[in-house]
């Protein structure tokens, strides 16, 4: 027979509970993040160094303080930061969507350290709006009457349809009940507004015909999707505004994406990957009421939803009690004010979504082999980029990366998100798609690759 030798007495000299170090001596040898989340990462390998010991594992204060050190720096990069966008997604979502200009950013900081007028009429000396601001503006270059910003195009439709259409009857083409990103559903929106959905016609094909069968005098708003996350093709038809226009009741827009033009003329003229895009001009033109659009995505702001089109129906949405739930703020407007600016003075091209997006493909390869010149691997390689955020599916625009083989991909990736940089597999090889690289970030780019190498190949 054989006999295990008994476990240690507790307390006794040879306990490896003994050896566990207090919570506050493991605090103190951290630093990096303030003290009560350096004591909640000590306190966490206090606890697993407890559990070792329980089990008759030896402890050691040293590597207690290393396990600590390691959650304290988990918890660091978890924090929000800048990031490489290198996947080519232009209104990366996941990202935070398009980076701001920097005269939005200047903007924003000036109003965020200090007073302003944001609810106030300087020229009189009593309370103003702070609709009068970007709204204003933004109507103007997408040539509506007035507009409104509030916190996303999502509160940009509520606020509409319960402010115009509450207890009343609106008609929806059969397809362009989407699905909007995070699940919100377009019938969702409307139930929440307390509105009566009245479907019309197919999901591929729906005429001037169906809606006009369906009017009533309880009809409040003609509502058209435009279907930006998806597109359809084949045996389809939809109704212009300029026809639902002619029916009544007002023709209310939920544009999405947010293009001012679709004639682009900041960028001289549209682009091929900017094909059957609508845009907000256009929409007002034809004879939109009102235009619902993000301040993001295809305008190139932060995220913001936008409301405009004509003087009474924007300004019952402006009076509705759900605006101030939904309002945005100094900062959102100040920065979305700049934006309307870069538009109105033919400036738009220098806003950062545009500059990436219209950047030429011999620019983006000579960057390309610059950057494979310092990596010292590395393949040019032609790819293509997408607008991202639920914007242009099935368009590409012509893009170029740096390619690096890998026996495993995962990996590299995995080295690359630890230097904050993001990027894409595609074909076995680990892809930088330099259209969505900032070039005042290629020679950090160029050093994560280095770094990377061994796990490359």
């Amino acid at each position: 027979m054989s006999f295990s030798a008994p476990d240690p007495a507790p307390g006794a000299p040879d306990d490896p509970r003994r050896h566990v170090p207090k919570v506050d001596r493991v605090a103190a040898r951290l630093d990096g993040l303030p003290h009560p989340l350096l004591v909640a990462c000590a306190r966490d390998a206090v606890d697993s160094a407890r559990a070792q010991a329980a089990s008759g594992t030896a402890v050691h204060e040293d590597a207690v303080v290393a396990d600590a050190a390691t959650r304290v720096a988990a918890l660091q990069r978890g924090l929000l930061h800048r990031v490489i966008n290198a996947t080519g997604v232009i209104v990366h979502t996941n990202l935070g969507r398009a980076p701001m200009a920097p005269a939005s950013i200047t903007a924003a900081a000036d109003v965020a350290t200090g007073y302003s007028n944001l609810e106030y009429r300087l020229d009189t000396g009593i309370r103003g709006s702070r609709h009068e601001h970007a709204g204003g503006l933004l109507a103007r270059a997408c040539g509506a009457e007035t507009g409104i910003v509030v916190n996303n195009n999502a509160a940009a439709v509520l606020l509409a349809l319960g402010a115009l259409a509450r207890g009343r009857e609106v008609i929806v083409s059969r397809g362009e009940l989407v699905e909007i990103g995070g699940g919100f559903r377009v019938p969702e929106i409307m139930a929440e507004s307390r509105c009566r959905l009245v479907e019309v016609g197919t999901t591929n094909r729906t005429r001037l015909a169906d809606y006009a069968d369906q009017l009533r005098d309880d009809t409040a708003l003609l509502l058209k999707v435009h279907a930006s996350n998806y597109r359809m093709i084949g045996f389809t038809e939809s109704t212009p505004v300029q026809e639902l226009a002619t029916l009544g009741p007002p023709v209310m827009v939920d544009a999405g994406s947010g293009l001012v033009d679709a004639q682009t003329p900041w960028l001289g003229g549209p682009p091929a990957w900017l094909h059957d895009e609508p845009g907000i001009r256009q929409a007002i033109e034809a004879g939109a009421g009102l235009v619902t659009f993000s301040g993001d995505k295809l305008l190139g702001g932060p995220q913001a939803g936008v409301i405009v089109g004509r003087a009474d129906l924007v300004a019952a949405c402006a009076r509705h009690p759900l605006a101030r739930a939904v309002r945005a703020d100094k900062l959102t407007l100040a920065a979305l004010q700049q934006v309307a600016l870069a538009y109105l003075a033919g400036d738009a091209a220098s806003l950062p979504l545009w500059r990436m997006a219209a950047a030429s493909v011999d620019e983006l390869r000579g960057r390309a082999a610059t950057i494979i010149e310092r990596v010292g691997h590395g393949a040019v390689v032609e790819t293509g980029a997408v607008a991202g955020g639920g914007s242009l599916p099935g368009r590409t625009i012509p893009s170029v990366a740096v390619a690096v083989d890998a026996d495993d991909p995962d990996a590299v990736l995995a080295g690359l998100r630890d230097l904050d940089v993001v990027a894409r597999i595609d074909r076995e090889a680990v892809v930088c798609d330099l259209r969505t690289v900032d070039p005042a970030d290629d020679v950090r780019l160029a050093d994560a690759l280095v770094a990377v190498r061994p796990a490359a190949g």
